[in-house]
């Protein structure tokens, strides 16, 4: 004889003593971005690699000391891809090299819209720079992520009570609570910034004596969902 004690099996749908009630809540808000990303691109051209490398160089670090200039109006500064590669031409049977190409890449953040459109319009003034944004967002750790969930969590129970309040009865005791997706497999994300993107290239030429005025960049509000599934048990309802 087994003598093992094994529980009984969960039932999905409740029992008439304790009836159980699914129902999922959903929250949407809109908010102004806290953070925007641009993308600076430097290019540098020569026939000599050390020269075009010098001048990468140069080029480069005077979009950074430009960058530094803004103080703590600039979050983050991200030196991402460089390279430089020779340009080959055709000459008689074989190749040879006609110059040579040179890039850096680098990311800005900064939280502060107004310096923003100025910083852009600056880098955007340089020779062989090209600037792309700005891409909006939330900080990862935003207390608007937080009071979307919360704001789910309320939907859920209000919404839960309602269908009790039809039946003409009352919530007993929470069962479940969960994040859509909580028990699947979660796709990898890569990141991102949620925006429009803006670019503006320089590619030298006559110096212009003249400044550029500051670009007006208006901030795209961001949009912040969060939805749970919660499931309740209810007291009885009578239904004679």
């Amino acid at each position: 004889m087994d003598t093992d004690q094994h529980p009984a099996p969960a039932t999905p749908y409740g029992t008439p003593d304790a009836p159980r009630l699914a129902v999922r809540g959903e929250a949407h808000l809109e908010v102004d971005p806290e953070i925007a990303r641009i993308g600076i691109t430097v290019q540098a051209r020569g026939t000599d690699r050390r020269d075009a490398l010098n001048d990468l160089t140069h080029r480069n670090t005077t979009v950074l000391d430009l960058i530094k200039t803004y103080g703590e109006a600039v979050e983050k500064i991200e030196t991402g891809t460089f390279s430089i590669s020779p340009q080959l031409t055709k000459h008689g049977r074989g190749e040879r090299i006609r110059a040579y190409h040179g890039r850096v890449h680098t990311t800005a953040e900064l939280t502060d819209f107004t310096a923003l459109g100025e910083l852009t319009t600056r880098l955007a003034d340089l020779d062989l720079t090209q600037v792309e944004g700005p891409w909006w967002a939330l900080r990862p750790d935003s207390p608007t992520h937080r009071h979307a969930r919360q704001q789910a969590v309320r939907e859920a129970v209000q919404r839960a009570r309602e269908y009790a309040e039809a039946l003409g009865t009352g919530l007993a005791a929470l069962v479940e609570l969960a994040d859509i997706g909580a028990d699947s497999p979660r796709a990898p994300s890569y990141g991102g910034f949620a925006g429009g993107m803006r670019s503006a290239v320089a590619y030298g030429g006559a110096p212009d004596l003249t400044e550029a005025p500051p670009l007006d960049l208006e901030p795209q509000r961001q949009h912040v969902y969060a939805t749970v599934n919660a499931r309740f048990t209810m007291t009885p309802p009578h239904l004679s």
